[in-house]
């Protein structure tokens, strides 16, 4: 186990160039062998989350004010969408990266899950209307999984329903490729949601054994496993070792 020390309000993570990316007084911050760079626009209010899947176009979405920033790899901002001025009035409460100038939103005012493609201003409807509250969403170019009060499901780029199970109080999902984190009372538990062929179809949550520390904010890049305890980021790989 690795540890490196931060000081940092949020810990987004660490990109596919092994920069690492916090934010702190509401500044993103990205620091490492490319440089020491910081974005900020502080009438847009409270950052309320970073995707980092391109790290050549980082999404920042501010909840408040319904907007996307795009900033390039130096934090440039690149563009941005403000979805009240949207010919189309929708008010967002995620929005992450889907590649192909496409985004996952979650519509609040229909309860689905879309994804809206930035160039033609069209959105198409991923989901049915959801029932209970949207606690956290993780997604890639392929797929986006969705925890609410109620259930955790898993959606690909057509708009098809992969799989559901109960959200056991779950409180927060992170996700790489195809894989499924679910934090539960700072405990980490692996999720196969999208199964394979002649596999059994009932998804099983399976507990990860980690040392007992408090997890404010984690990560799932490149089979390693961050968690952020509020002081230091420690590093685990979930590779188990060759024999």
């Amino acid at each position: 186990m690795a540890t490196l020390p931060l000081q940092a309000d949020k810990f987004i993570g660490f990109d596919n160039y092994k920069q690492l990316y916090f934010i702190k007084d509401n500044i993103l911050h990205k620091q490492g062998s490319e440089g020491v760079y910081v974005y900020s626009d502080f009438q847009l209010g409270k950052i309320a989350s970073v995707d980092i899947i391109n790290p050549l176009k980082i999404v920042i979405f501010y909840e408040t004010v319904n907007t996307v920033v795009f900033v390039d790899n130096r934090l440039n901002e690149i563009e941005r969408i403000n979805f009240n001025n949207l010919p189309q009035f929708v008010t967002v409460s995620t929005a992450t990266n889907a590649g192909n100038n496409l985004l996952w939103i979650f519509n609040v005012d229909t309860q689905q899950l879309e994804l809206f493609d930035y160039r033609s201003n069209r959105k198409t409807i991923v989901s049915q209307p959801f029932s209970g509250k949207l606690l956290s969403q993780a997604s890639n170019f392929n797929y986006c999984f969705m925890l609410t009060e109620r259930m955790l499901r898993a959606f690909n780029v057509y708009g098809s329903l992969l799989s559901e199970m109960e959200a056991m109080n779950f409180e927060k999902i992170i996700q790489q490729n195809e894989k499924v984190l679910a934090l539960k009372a700072n405990a980490l538990y692996t999720i196969q949601m999208l199964p394979k062929e002649n596999s059994e179809k009932t998804i099983h949550p399976i507990k990860i054994e980690l040392p007992e520390n408090p997890i404010k904010d984690l990560q799932l890049s490149q089979d390693l496993l961050y968690i952020y305890d509020g002081i230091n980021i420690l590093t685990f790989s979930l590779t188990p070792p060759k024999q």
